[in-house]
């Protein structure tokens, strides 16, 4: 992978479950219609405690709730702690998140359904912290992720963080999911 991302970033905590992405009550749109699975970005992240987010300049919300019919976020960047995506195996916090707008998030670790989600379903990037940084960076912070160099850098200080290779799922990402790897591969 050699395309960079770059955005906004928000800034979670620990243990970010799949509740917290996508509540349960809000599987009631079918990702199957387009206009319905477009309300699972407008519901990303809703279920997040504002105490749980680390939101050190203020409670700003994942997606702007006031518009009715916003269903994008402003951040393309996830910045999370330990264990991202706990909980169920609920498939749909990954799109969720990638419906929102989000390309890619750091974490120290992440329950393994959920990385397996989004490499497979081809929704976002799940990077792994190489050493810790996420307690550093700030909702709102513009970041660039630099893949082929396995880094993390925030935009407005240079500052740079090093970040796990995708191994052996980087070829499945580029692919835009397991199925259409397994088609490019000829497994299909």
């Amino acid at each position: 992978m050699n395309q960079s991302i770059a955005g906004k970033a928000y800034v979670l905590g620990d243990n970010i479950d799949t509740d917290q992405i996508i509540p349960a009550h809000y599987l009631m749109y079918n990702p199957a219609i387009p206009e319905e699975r477009k309300q699972f970005g407008r519901y990303a992240l809703i279920g997040v405690p504002p105490a749980q987010a680390g939101l050190p300049i203020g409670n700003i919300p994942f997606v702007d709730q006031a518009d009715e019919s916003n269903t994008n976020s402003v951040f393309r960047v996830i910045i999370g702690g330990k264990n991202f995506g706990c909980g169920s195996s609920r498939e749909h916090a990954p799109l969720a998140l990638a419906e929102a707008g989000v390309q890619a998030v750091v974490a120290e670790s992440y329950a393994r359904i959920f990385y397996r989600n989004s490499v497979n379903g081809g929704y976002l990037i799940p990077f792994e912290w190489a050493s810790g940084g996420h307690v550093e960076i700030a909702t709102g912070e513009e970041v660039e992720i630099l893949p082929a160099e396995n880094m993390l850098r925030v935009i407005g200080s240079g500052k740079t963080y090093p970040l796990r290779s995708l191994g052996d799922v980087a070829p499945i990402i580029e692919s835009g999911g397991i199925f259409n790897y397994a088609k490019q591969v000829g497994m299909l």
